[in-house]
C-alpha cells in the first residue's frame, strides 16, 4: 500500500471534498491511500508552511504563502508534473485571479481548486423587502435605519482583508502588490468608512471571523447583512443551517464591485513527496472540470473551475451563490506574496482592528505607519511579483 498524507483546513468546505477526492482516486488506484489532516482557519491563514511541508505530501495552501514557500524550496513546480495543455485549460477557466495567484517566479506552484473573495452576505427574510445596497452611501443610510442589523468580521486578519479590499477599490490599483505605497488620501478615506461601518455593526464583530459570522447568521436572527465577508456556498445550500444565507456582489464606490481581496485555496505538492507521479495524477483529477462540477461540489467544496461557477445546476443548488458573486471575483485584487508578507499581514491586521476599535489616533500618521511597516517587511526579499516589480 502506498500512503500519501495531505493537510487541509477544518471547515466542511476544506476537508470533505478532499476526502471525496481521495476515495475517488483510490478507486482508480486501489494501491494508494490518501489521508487528510485539517487545521483551523486561523492556522491556515498564518501558520508557516515549512512546518507542514516536511510532514505532508499534499498541501492545501493560501496564496500569500507562495513567496516564502518558493524561497524555502517547499513545493514542486507543477509545470514539471502536469501537461501544459491541462494547465492552460485551468488558466483559461480561472475565476478571476485564482490561477495567477499561485504563479510565482515564472512557475506554477498550486492548482486553484477552491475560489473565493470577499462578497456580501444577507438573510433575505430579515431584509424585509429592502433592496441590497449597491453603494457604500446606500449601505450607511440603510444601516442607520431602525430594524437593520449588520456585521463585519473584524478579527485581525479580516480587518486587514476589508481594509485591503476597500483601499484597492477606492484607488483602482493593486497598491502594495505592485510595489507602491498606499496613498494617504485613500487610506484615510477607508479608515473613516470602516469606522462608520463598525459603529453600525454587531458588537461581536471584532471577535468574529467569517465562519463565526456566517454561523451566527444561519442559526439566529441577529445579523441581516454583511458587506464584506469571504463567501461560503455551503451556507446558501438548503439544510446546511437553520436559516439560509444568500450572497451577492460587494457594494462599490466606483459603480463596479472591484477590489475584493481574493482568497481561495490551492492544491500543491510538497517537495518531500516521493510519489510525484501519483500526486500529479491526483491533482489533475481534483482540478478537472468534471470532478469540480461533480463530486467536489456535492461534498461541500467551493470549486475553482469556472465551469462550476456558471453551471445552472450548481447555482440552482445554492441560491445562485456562484453567478451572483462572479462579478466581484472577476474584478478582485491580489495580496502581495513575497517572503515575509505573512508576518506583515498579521501585524497590520492587529493595528487596523485596534485603530478602528479604539476610535482615536491620527489617520494620516497611521497610513504612514502601515506603509513603513510594509516597506520594512519586504526589504531584502529580492523577489519579484506578478506585476513585475522587484521587492
Amino acid at each position: 500500500m502506498i500512503d500519501l498524507k495531505g493537510m487541509t483546513w477544518s471547515h466542511e468546505r476544506g476537508i470533505r471534498p478532499m476526502e471525496a477526492a481521495s476515495r475517488a482516486f483510490s478507486k482508480i488506484h486501489p494501491e494508494v491511500r490518501i489521508s487528510w489532516d485539517a487545521r483551523s482557519l486561523a492556522d491556515f491563514e498564518l501558520y508557516p508552511l515549512d512546518q507542514l511541508a516536511s510532514r505532508y505530501d499534499l498541501l492545501m495552501i493560501d496564496h500569500p504563502h507562495i513567496g516564502a514557500a518558493v524561497a524555502q524550496n517547499l513545493l514542486l513546480d507543477l509545470e514539471d508534473l502536469l501537461e501544459s495543455d491541462y494547465l492552460k485549460d485551468l488558466e483559461d477557466n480561472s475565476v478571476g485571479l485564482s490561477y495567477k495567484s499561485y504563479h510565482w517566479d515564472g512557475k506554477q506552484w498550486a492548482l486553484p481548486v477552491d475560489a473565493a473573495a470577499q462578497v456580501c452576505a444577507y438573510r433575505r427574510d430579515l431584509l424585509k423587502g429592502r433592496e441590497l445596497p449597491v453603494s457604500w452611501e446606500e449601505l450607511l443610510s440603510l444601516g442607520n435605519g431602525a430594524g437593520f442589523s449588520m456585521a463585519v468580521p473584524f478579527v485581525p486578519v479580516h480587518a486587514y482583508s476589508s481594509f485591503f479590499t476597500l483601499c484597492s477599490q477606492f484607488s483602482s490599483r493593486p497598491f502594495w502588490s505592485d510595489g507602491t505605497p498606499l496613498d494617504r488620501e485613500t487610506g484615510c478615506q477607508v479608515l473613516a468608512l470602516l469606522k462608520d461601518l463598525l459603529s453600525l455593526s454587531h458588537p461581536d464583530s471584532y471577535e468574529m471571523d467569517p465562519i463565526a459570522v456566517l454561523d451566527r447568521m444561519s442559526s439566529a436572527h441577529s445579523i441581516a447583512y454583511v458587506p464584506l465577508v469571504y463567501g461560503y456556498s455551503n451556507y446558501a445550500r438548503e439544510g446546511y443551517g437553520a436559516h439560509c444565507v444568500e450572497f451577492g456582489n460587494i457594494p462599490s464606490a466606483t459603480g463596479s464591485p472591484e477590489g475584493s481581496m481574493i482568497g481561495g485555496v490551492g492544491l500543491a505538492v510538497s517537495s518531500r513527496c516521493r510519489e510525484t507521479s501519483l500526486a500529479a495524477e491526483f491533482l489533475k483529477m481534483t482540478g478537472s472540470a468534471e470532478f469540480q462540477t461533480g463530486e467536489f461540489f456535492r461534498e461541500g467544496g467551493q470549486p475553482g473551475h469556472r465551469r462550476a461557477w456558471i453551471s445552472p445546476e450548481l447555482n440552482g443548488a445554492c441560491r445562485n451563490f456562484f453567478i451572483n458573486t462572479l462579478e466581484t471575483l472577476d474584478a478582485g485584487s491580489m495580496r502581495p506574496r513575497f517572503e515575509g508578507y505573512i508576518a506583515f499581514q498579521g501585524e497590520a491586521g492587529t493595528r487596523i482592528r485596534d485603530f478602528i476599535r479604539d476610535g482615536r489616533g491620527n489617520p494620516v500618521r497611521f497610513v504612514d505607519e502601515l506603509n513603513t511597516l510594509f516597506g520594512n517587511s519586504r526589504k531584502g526579499s529580492g523577489q519579484e511579483d506578478s506585476y513585475g516589480r522587484s521587492y
